[in-house]
């Protein structure tokens, strides 16, 4: 199967599977303020991910590109990222690298998108060669490198060798002139992964967690002989922010910036991801359905409704800066609760948080 059949098969799936039964955000919940002693309009959302200071913790992440059909969902996705001040990253560019006359599918971004940061998408097993291709094709502002182990295993035509990935990310980072970051498709990290990474020089890692879009479900629909029973593989995007807070409890010296992808729905999910200590959030699964199935005017309203949400719950809590959010009490119960226990990692330290605006500011 060509790429660009299999790029539109994602999408028709991607759009079939998005409904999840379970979303770890859920079982995340805060200590009410009742004197907050700010105003809505006072809450900035601006944020730093590393080097990049961004109007807004909410990142059109990776999707698509890769064939004719998909050069308009790029634009729109431009689009919305223009008006609304958003970064915004491609999906992976490997199709346009072997096969330059797709290459328009994702240059339609930063036509769309002139002024803004656009993050280049390559796969891990790239060369340093082709990653610099994709940022040039892009004039791209930074590139995400996408680790996809599962996924490819189940995919009928994916690779089955991951040797050299640390090698391969190590050699770009080194050899790239724009900041590097890697991130899951959506099987979460742990902190042993994060460690790897931290370790070569990666600073910016998007943890791509269960609660998104399931591609084991989506490579399970096309193939023949599907392996249902990895559709439940990994951690969730909660699960994952754990493990990367854990990470950075025992790392004092660690230079890393977290963001946090899979299952975020609406504002409180960006908050609550902000408050276990992203930086900001990728949203590809909701921003690809409703580019397919709104108007361009209803998508640009669902983006303030998300700012708008965003910005009473961190009214509620007193904070008026990103930055404040990894300061505010949360508890973490459920599933999440537990196996984050048997990692070792401590949830009282986050329960027994202590943020007084008046005094800390």
């Amino acid at each position: 199967m060509d790429r660009s059949t299999r790029k539109l098969d994602h999408i028709r799936h991607a759009l079939e599977t998005t409904d999840q039964p379970f979303n770890s955000f859920d079982e995340v919940s805060f200590v009410p303020n009742s004197l907050p002693n700010i105003g809505y309009h006072d809450v900035s959302l601006a944020t730093d991910l590393g080097s990049f200071r961004l109007a807004s913790p909410i990142i059109i992440n990776a999707m698509t590109g890769g064939a004719e059909a998909t050069t308009e969902i790029n634009r729109k996705l431009a689009i919305i990222a223009r008006e609304k001040h958003l970064a915004m990253a491609v999906g992976s560019q490997m199709a346009a690298l072997r096969d330059p006359g797709v290459a328009d599918s994702y240059r339609i971004v930063r036509k769309e998108h002139p002024n803004g940061i656009v993050f280049a998408n390559v796969g891990a097993e790239a060369t340093v060669e082709q990653a610099q291709a994709a940022v040039d094709m892009l004039d791209a502002d930074g590139l995400q490198i996408h680790l996809n182990v599962m996924q490819e295993l189940l995919m009928p035509e994916g690779d089955r060798d991951f040797r050299g990935y640390i090698e391969n990310i190590q050699a770009m980072k080194e050899s790239l002139d724009v900041p590097v970051m890697v991130k899951e498709v959506g099987f979460g990290m742990a902190k042993e992964t994060i460690e790897k990474l931290n370790h070569i020089g990666i600073s910016i890692i998007d943890v791509g967690g269960v609660g998104g879009t399931n591609f084991a479900k989506v490579e399970n629909r096309r193939s023949q002989k599907p392996l249902a029973m990895y559709e439940n593989w990994g951690l969730t995007t909660v699960e994952s922010l754990l493990e990367a807070e854990s990470f950075s409890q025992s790392k004092s010296q660690a230079n890393v910036a977290i963001m946090a992808t899979g299952g975020v729905r609406h504002g409180l999910d960006v908050l609550k991801a902000l408050v276990l200590g992203a930086s900001a959030t990728g949203i590809a699964g909701e921003m690809l359905r409703l580019v397919q199935t709104s108007s361009l005017e209803d998508c640009l309203t669902a983006v303030d409704e998300w700012h708008h949400e965003l910005k009473v719950g961190m009214t509620a809590l007193g904070v008026t800066r990103i930055a404040d959010c990894p300061r505010i009490p949360v508890f973490v119960c459920g599933k999440a609760a537990y196996q984050a226990r048997l990692r070792g990692i401590d949830l009282e330290i986050l329960a027994q948080r202590v943020f007084d605006r008046a005094t800390d500011s």
